[in-house]
């Protein structure tokens, strides 16, 4: 691991890392070495690196703050965002476990946290809404009036999470739960969908008032509808997807690419575990989960 060769590569891809956070593509060309790279070999990026690429460079320049974290337990995706200027943030999906993290990320950016919002009530983990209220003043917990849960504020589709100049539109998408909202940025470069949409997936659909006939409309009717480019964050991912695009998940989702007669029977079908945290997850986000009393 030491050696000259893994040293001369280690700068390499550092220094590709650096000039393409600079946007210049220029200056690594003394770099690449026969040596080292075959142009033949080269793969090209995918087109939703790409598209992550721009939007990342695109909300530096509009004044948008977005960090993406994960928790490997439940392997779930808590999403930061805020107004470079105002500094006020909005937090999605919390983890009990993460709250430390959380909290300690926003006082080191800066910023004020406004809201903790959930994209529905969740049965594989305690949401970090309830602590958060408790570790950082001023914030306040959101969730959908339709989750039955209890929160600071309940919001119900076309309501607007502000947060500067920026706002997270609630779009109702019911299925895996019947208080399933997918957050849209108000730009519509992205989208994050909670349960309903995962990376070549979707939420589970025998249990929470789950209906796979309403999942699919939700999905086609709320997401799918959105530009093609819109970039997708879930909620959960298990085989280290980060995101996805509106395009990619029309083409490739095994599921939601079939008829709705298909897709009613496929998710029949997937005779899965009963989630290990449910029995303490589900009652403890019905209130905001834990309050920190």
């Amino acid at each position: 691991m030491g050696s000259p060769l893994y040293r001369r590569v280690r700068s390499l891809l550092a220094c590709n890392l650096a000039f393409r956070t600079a946007g210049n593509n220029n200056g690594i060309k003394s770099w690449l070495k026969p040596a080292f790279i075959s142009k033949q070999r080269l793969s090209l990026p995918s087109q939703s690196t790409i598209l992550a690429r721009s939007y990342c460079q695109h909300t530096a320049q509009k004044g948008l703050i977005f960090r993406q974290m994960f928790e490997p337990i439940s392997s779930t995706y808590t999403y930061l965002l805020a107004d470079c200027e105002t500094r006020e943030a909005v937090l999605i999906d919390p983890v009990l476990e993460e709250v430390e993290r959380d909290a300690k990320l926003v006082k080191e950016l800066g910023l004020r946290l406004l809201y903790a919002a959930n994209t529905h009530c969740h049965a594989d983990h305690i949401t970090g809404t309830g602590l958060l209220k408790k570790v950082v003043p001023g914030c306040r917990s959101i969730i959908s009036k339709d989750s039955g849960a209890k929160a600071d504020i309940t919001i119900q589709e076309g309501d607007c999470i502000k947060f500067g100049r920026f706002h997270l539109e609630a779009r109702a998408t019911p299925g895996h739960t019947d208080g399933c909202m997918t957050f849209v940025l108000n730009d519509h470069s992205l989208a994050f969908t909670g349960d309903a949409l995962l990376i070549r997936g979707c939420g589970r659909t025998d249990f929470q008032q789950g209906s796979a006939t309403t999942l699919y409309k939700s999905v086609h009717e709320k997401i799918f509808t959105l530009p093609e480019w819109c970039i997708v964050y879930p909620a959960h991912d298990y085989k280290g997807m980060t995101m996805s695009t509106v395009d990619e998940e029309r083409r490739l989702n095994p599921r939601l690419t079939k008829s709705m007669e298909e897709f009613v029977i496929i998710m029949s079908n997937l005779n899965l575990p009963r989630p290990t945290q449910i029995d303490t997850a589900v009652p403890a986000n019905l209130v905001c989960g834990i309050q920190g009393d």
